[in-house]
């Protein structure tokens, strides 16, 4: 009888800190201080580890050596699901940013319905683009309290340093003076593993052009840490034991980064979602990123929250005979189980909506209400019952907070969807920009196009058509719309419904010969540029079984900006037939930033049609207004003035200077 091949096995088992090293020092957690996750199975993952996805690269600068690098495919480590825990271990440390990084893409996966990417080498200054495939990790780059990803380098960069005492007698669960490494905390590595995703997705998120611009780059990564507690069975079983299922207390699920707060002189975690009562004032009272984003993330835990307990109402009664009201003491080894069940549901479905609401998002300044919205219409295309309520209890935890979108006339779920305005014009033509792509091949090549995004796919090759893509919608908005004029911007300030509206106003953009001169123009034709920078596929699963298939496309366009409205204006207004020996009198206008507009796109990828328009006007003098009053410090601006005498304010590394210190 011939050998049979032995399959492939899915996955990888890796043993990692379930937070952080400090819970072992504590009697009370010390026997959960370890988990182990199954991350995808990689046949040719190489030491390091380097894969796919990852590659680790554990050089220390300030100690100027090398530590080897780990083997992950070693049958002593394979048979003993990796390494065991070790603070003192180098090769340990290697291991758990590795299996921890991979398991925080494999969410981001299921939760998008396609393989994840890198942000490009480059921004859109130089012509050299290309596609990024492997995010280096450095466990031990800096000897500070300091870690971030770096835009710049495409990489995770993870500090170390010693520890210090709180003061006032709070005990510590640190050694006074004793290293703390921000490669061994759980929390640390999803919140530089989120920032790199979401800058995959949206590289000018990391742009300081509004209030809520960095602030919800941190809130998201604390989102995307906190909710990935609940998918640690033993850890999730013993805090619900611990808080007889009242989740809303004190406990580790709802803290960030405890040894790391305690280690830079903190009473307890670095953050904990669990605040104080919400008020209506919280959101606009905040304005430093951090203080903003943890608003953010205290409204969906919030929302999480409201969750659990609808989902286990149930459960409660039964068990305590229809009052509602658990005894003191430990409860029920049974009702744990299903509680921490009913909890790691919730927590995984919020999660879910926060990432797939990335799809659902503008290219530019997004804001908490866009992302509420986002979530919102994300959600209600897969779930459109809600039967558990889930998007009313999103709604109320952001309400409670203060946090409220724009351009909505009530806060019904159905009234916070994102629309379609090109439905109200006659631009037939338009909705079917699949034909712009059916140029480049049959529809059939295309379909295939959109499965060879699913998770088990070529990276590279979808790095590849998705730039041809991309250069394919750019000339065809091009063709399309350059000569044609827009509608008086001044009619659509309020909104959408309010005076007529034309194809180019509805995706935000101006792209015609006579549109203001302080857009960046050509150098070829002197018309106005517009930058396809992603075109991507997604792939859900609808309540009913069916599969929605969009393709989703982002359109900006980059605009100068000035601090005096009257010098604006007369940018905008100089001559739009220049010859082209006389178009770089612009130079004697320097601006004093740059501001872009533009739209997102999701398309249908089964008719062509398009669902949806999430536009930021480019011409919108609202939003040109409130742009400058940021710049200028009237409004929240805390972190902007780091960023001095640069325009655009494209800092090559935003998060190494915010998360200094955390």
């Amino acid at each position: 009888m011939p050998d049979l091949p032995y399959p492939t096995p899915p996955y990888r088992c890796l043993r990692v800190y379930t937070y952080d090293p400090s819970i072992k020092t504590r009697l009370e957690t010390a026997l959960i201080n370890e988990t182990s996750l199954r991350v995808p199975w990689e046949s040719d993952l190489k030491p390091g580890p380097s894969g796919e996805y990852l590659e680790v690269i554990d050089f220390d600068p300030a100690s100027d050596c090398f530590y080897g690098p780990v083997d992950l495919n070693d049958p002593h480590i394979l048979a003993t699901d990796g390494l065991s825990p070790s603070e003192g271990n180098p090769q340990f440390h290697q291991q758990m940013v590795y299996a921890v990084a991979m398991a925080t893409i494999r969410n981001f996966e299921k939760a998008l319905g396609r393989r994840a990417m890198w942000g490009r080498r480059v921004w859109e200054t130089t012509r050299d683009n290309r596609p990024v495939l492997k995010l280096r990790i450095y466990p031990h780059a800096l000897r500070e309290a300091n870690a971030y990803y770096s835009p710049e380098k495409k990489a995770l960069l993870f500090g170390y340093f010693p520890a210090v005492l709180a003061g006032d007698n709070v005990p510590s669960e640190n050694l006074p003076g004793g290293l703390v490494f921000t490669c061994l905390s759980h929390d640390v590595i999803a919140h530089e593993t989120t920032h790199a995703l979401l800058d995959g997705l949206h590289r000018y998120y990391a742009l300081d052009t509004h209030p809520d611009s960095l602030a919800f780059h941190e809130a998201f990564a604390d989102i995307v840490a906190l909710f990935q507690h609940f998918s640690q069975p033993e850890a999730l079983r013993h805090q619900i034991a611990r808080t007889s299922g009242d989740l809303g207390n004190d406990n580790l699920l709802a803290e960030l980064a405890h040894q790391f707060g305690q280690a830079i002189g903190n009473r307890g975690a670095l953050r904990n979602a669990i605040g104080t009562n919400p008020t209506p004032s919280d959101y606009e009272s905040a304005t430093e990123p951090h203080d903003r984003g943890s608003v953010l993330v205290s409204a969906m835990f919030d929302a999480f929250l409201a969750i659990y307990q609808t989902r286990t109402a149930d459960l409660i009664r039964i068990a305590t005979g229809g009052t509602g009201r658990l005894p003191g003491g430990r409860i029920h080894p049974d009702l744990v189980d299903r509680l921490a069940s009913e909890a790691s549901k919730s927590a995984s479905h919020v999660l879910r909506m926060a990432i797939r609401a990335l799809d659902y998002s503008p290219p530019v300044d997004l804001t908490f209400g866009d992302f509420l919205r986002a979530m919102v219409t994300g959600d209600s295309d897969l779930m459109p019952d809600d039967p558990m309520s889930y998007r009313i209890a999103l709604i109320e935890g952001f309400r409670r907070r203060g946090i409220y979108p724009n351009d909505v006339r009530t806060l019904a779920d159905d009234a916070l969807r994102w629309l379609n305005p090109l439905e109200e014009i006659e631009d037939d033509d338009f909705t079917d920009l699949l034909a712009a792509f059916a140029k480049l091949e049959s529809k059939e090549h295309f379909d295939k196009q959109v499965d060879a995004w699913r998770v088990s796919s070529d990276r590279g090759r979808i790095a590849g058509n998705s730039d041809r893509l991309q250069a394919c919608a750019r000339n065809w908005l091009k063709s399309q719309f350059a000569g044609i004029p827009r509608r008086d911007p001044a009619k659509e300030l309020v909104g959408w419904w309010a005076g007529e509206r034309s194809a180019l106003s509805a995706l935000g953009l101006a792209l015609g010969a006579d549109s203001p001169r302080s857009l960046y123009r050509s150098d070829k034709d002197d018309k106005p540029t517009v930058q396809v920078h992603s075109v991507r596929y997604a792939l859900r699963p609808r309540q009913d079984g069916s599969i929605i298939r969009d393709v989703v496309v982002e359109v900006v366009q980059r605009r100068r900006g000035y601090y005096d409205a009257n010098l604006q204006q007369e940018v905008d207004a100089l001559k739009h037939d220049l010859p082209h020996d006389d178009r770089d009198v612009l130079k004697e206008y320097q601006p004093d930033f740059i501001i872009r507009g533009g739209c997102t796109l999701l398309i249908d990828g089964e008719n062509g049609r398009v669902r949806y328009v999430i536009a930021k006007d480019i011409l919108s003098q609202d939003r040109l207004e409130r742009r400058r009053r940021y710049e200028r410090g009237d409004a929240a601006s805390a972190f902007g003035m780091t960023f001095d005498g640069v325009p655009d304010r494209d800092a090559p590394e935003p998060f190494a200077m915010l998360h200094r210190g955390f």
